[in-house]
């Protein structure tokens, strides 16, 4: 007779808690604060160790980066001999943020966005409907279909007829093509808080589960300060805040011209700030004003929230500050554009724009 031994249960060790994933984790936030300075970075980290012990006699620092540069994170192969970031290390935060706010995630073939529709698709409904010439033999329910079998012709002769046959619905599914726009004005590091670098983590995180679960989705990335521009994923890491004014109108109407571009029916924006738009470009000079909602501009701005609801892209506003003109604004705005707006805390930013991505569910001809 067989019976069952038991023991005490040890957890087997993680992996990657080697002494250089530790650091390597660390340093990875700290160059992404840094804006990819490297040497900054690993000032940073030498101080954090000395303070928190975090090497030991037998792995330090130096052993840390004479790692770092044979695994590929670092080179310093420039005529100033400096160190630089290269695109591994790029590609690893791009990743741990992805991880950090969205969990581990796996690529999917299809993985594009629910709507209220039903057609061709790869995710089963609970709806039945009769057999129609065209469908997939994978959409049969065979279950169903026999029942209908015996009800129809009887248990003495079994057959089976089209017209016995009932096959499930699957859920359509779309594309989206999505720009995200990522307000890098003064404010976003003043007053004690680093606004920045949970914004843009967000936005790596996106664009990596963009590329891992919904590969034939668009996703493209602006900045707006005193003017707006396009930047690259790889990009991301590096971002960092200027001494700029915060002109929404430019970074809406580069959105509004990319999503042109555009062939997706169904297209959208993300759009981080943590103020109320104070500059305007007229001609060849800039018009300032931080001092409450200035007429002309936030005039200007709610324009352009009506074009974007003719064209069909909603506007979705994430708040991350609580200033009372920023939510006169963004309550006026989502009115005018019929979008939505949240005030998150930097903390949950990422799960309220994952869902609200997610959200996406709706079909156009």
């Amino acid at each position: 007779m067989k019976g069952y031994k038991f023991s005490k249960f040890i957890p087997q060790k993680a992996q990657g808690d080697s002494a250089f994933d530790n650091l390597l984790n660390i340093f990875l936030q700290l160059v992404s604060i840094t804006g990819g300075d490297v040497s900054e970075a690993l000032s940073w980290l030498t101080n954090v160790d000395k303070q928190y012990n975090i090497t030991d006699g037998q792995y330090g620092i130096g052993d840390f980066i004479d790692d770092l540069k044979e695994k590929g994170y670092i080179n310093e192969e420039n005529q100033e001999g400096k160190f630089e970031v290269t695109g591994k290390t790029g590609q690893e935060i791009r990743k741990s943020s992805l991880e950090e706010i969205f969990g581990k995630l796996k690529k999917g073939g299809k993985g594009q966005h629910k709507t209220n529709f039903t057609g061709t698709g790869d995710e089963s409904g609970t709806d039945r409907r009769p057999f129609e010439f065209g469908d997939s033999i994978q959409q049969i329910a065979m279950t169903d279909s026999i029942r209908n079998a015996q009800i129809n012709h009887g248990f003495g002769e079994f057959m089976m007829t089209e017209n016995d046959l009932e096959v499930i619905e699957t859920e359509y599914k779309t594309q989206t093509s999505t720009v995200l726009m990522i307000d890098i004005s003064h404010s976003m590091i003043l007053y004690g808080e680093d606004r920045i670098t949970p914004a843009k983590k967000v936005a790596m995180a996106l664009a990596e589960l963009v590329t891992a679960k919904y590969p034939k989705d668009t996703l493209d990335v602006i900045v707006f300060g005193n003017d707006a521009w396009q930047i690259e994923v790889k990009d991301l890491p590096y971002l960092q805040v200027g001494p700029y004014h915060t002109n929404t109108i430019a970074g809406l109407e580069l959105a509004m011209d990319i999503l042109r571009r555009r062939k997706n029916p169904n297209k959208q924006i993300f759009m981080i700030t943590d103020g109320k738009p104070t500059c305007m470009k007229v001609g060849i000079k800039y018009y300032k004003n931080a001092f409450g909602l200035d007429p002309k501009i936030f005039n200007k701005t709610l324009n352009l929230a009506t074009q974007c609801r003719r064209l069909h892209i909603p506007v979705t506003t994430f708040m991350i500050a609580s200033d009372p003109y920023l939510k006169q604004f963004v309550q006026e705005f989502t009115t005018a554009n019929n979008g939505n707006a949240y005030y998150s805390s930097l903390k949950g930013l990422g799960h309220v724009i994952f869902e609200d991505y997610k959200r996406n569910r709706r079909k156009r001809f």
